[in-house]
C-alpha cells in the first residue's frame, strides 16, 4: 500500500503512457485501492505519486486494472456530483456520460475494448480524468 497524494499541483500534471515495466506500479495501485475499499471505488496512479496512465477500479466486486485507458466514445451526458479521496472537501459538480467505450491494455499489454455503463462508466471517467490532469 502506498500513501495517497493530496497535492493539487501534482494531481493536475498529465500522466505518461504506461508499459510492461510499470506492472509493479499497477500492483501497488490495486493494493492501495483494496486498503481503501470502504471509502473509495477507483484510483489512478498519480494518486499514489506515479505519473503513469494506470487506473484501478471496482466493477461490482471485480477489481479491474487498465493501462493507458482511452475513452473512444461517450453517450448520454448527465450532471452529477463526485468526491475524490485525493481532494479535500465535499462532492463537486461534474458532467459525465451514461455509456462509454474504452480502449486500454491489460497487464500483458494486450489491447482491449469494452463498453461500460452506469456507475462503472462514471468511475472510469473520473480516473481517466486523473490521468489527463483534470481535477473535479
Amino acid at each position: 500500500m502506498k500513501e495517497l497524494i493530496h497535492d493539487p499541483f501534482m494531481l493536475s500534471l498529465k500522466s505518461e503512457d504506461a508499459g510492461a515495466e510499470d506492472i509493479q506500479t499497477a500492483e501497488e495501485l490495486a493494493d492501495t485501492l483494496r486498503a481503501n475499499r470502504e471509502r473509495c471505488v477507483g484510483m489512478a496512479a498519480n494518486m499514489i505519486g506515479v505519473r503513469k496512465r494506470i487506473i484501478a477500479f471496482y466493477d461490482g466486486k471485480e477489481l479491474i486494472t487498465m493501462f493507458n485507458p482511452e475513452i473512444i466514445k461517450a453517450e448520454k451526458p448527465y450532471d452529477t456530483e463526485e468526491g475524490c479521496l485525493s481532494l479535500l472537501g465535499g462532492p463537486r459538480p461534474v458532467k459525465r456520460f451514461e455509456k462509454i467505450k474504452v480502449r486500454w491494455q491489460n497487464e500483458r499489454m494486450q489491447t482491449r475494448v469494452k463498453n461500460f455503463s452506469g456507475f462503472a462508466a462514471q468511475i472510469i471517467q473520473h480516473e481517466t480524468d486523473h490521468c489527463n490532469g483534470i481535477l473535479i
